[in-house]
């Protein structure tokens, strides 16, 4: 009679003891649910976060070429000042808007990406020395970020270099190259118009 008992004791601690393992598996599950599905905001937030910092770096490169564009150039005295009032403002109010998207790094990611910012800043920094050379460069070295095959030869030293880079840095990287070299575009569509109203004027002037 005692053993029964004692039995009956042991089948009743066991089932309690299994009942608590399935409970506390079941939370463990609905956890690991939640943090899934914040994970999944997560990742959203930072591509929101990201697609804003594009956005923001787009409206400053536009109301620049506004600024330093043709048509500037071509409207009346006053009608230049207010136009560069607006942009002015406009550019003001577009800098108060911050945006950080941190990217986090291993040794090695943060070392590569420190050689591929030193070059690009390098040849960033002779464009006015050289331009028709550097953007050769910079175009060899965009030419080194992109999956399709290149129209121009690609640099293999600064390839090995962004690969060794976190995503987020090679599409940064990839991102401040086109910026750059579409810069340099504007700047030599502008510097061949002002040439060309140079010519003209003193073909005006020796035709006086």
């Amino acid at each position: 009679m005692a053993q029964a008992k004692i039995n009956a004791k042991m089948n009743d601690a066991s089932k309690g003891k299994f009942t608590r393992t399935l409970s506390m598996a079941d939370r463990s599950g609905q956890l690991l649910e939640s943090l899934d599905q914040i994970e999944t905001r997560v990742e959203a937030l930072r591509e929101e976060a990201t697609a804003m910092e594009q956005e923001r770096e787009c409206l400053i490169e536009m109301i620049q070429s506004i600024r330093n564009s043709q048509e500037m150039r071509s409207v009346c005295d006053g009608e230049r000042e207010e136009l560069s009032l607006t942009a002015s403002r406009l550019l003001g109010r577009t800098l108060t808007v911050s945006i950080s998207v941190d990217t986090i790094r291993n040794n090695q990611q943060e070392e590569a990406l420190k050689k591929a910012t030193a070059i690009i800043d390098e040849i960033a920094g002779k464009v006015l020395e050289d331009m028709e050379e550097a953007r050769k460069r910079l175009q060899a070295l965009h030419a080194a970020c992109v999956t399709d095959a290149p129209p121009v030869p690609l640099d293999q030293k600064f390839q090995s270099v962004v690969i060794s880079c976190a995503l987020e840095d090679q599409k940064k990287i990839k991102r401040r190259l086109e910026t750059l070299i579409r810069n340099m575009d504007n700047a030599e569509k502008t510097i061949k118009i002002m040439d060309n109203q140079k010519v003209d004027h003193s073909s005006l002037t020796n035709g006086k």
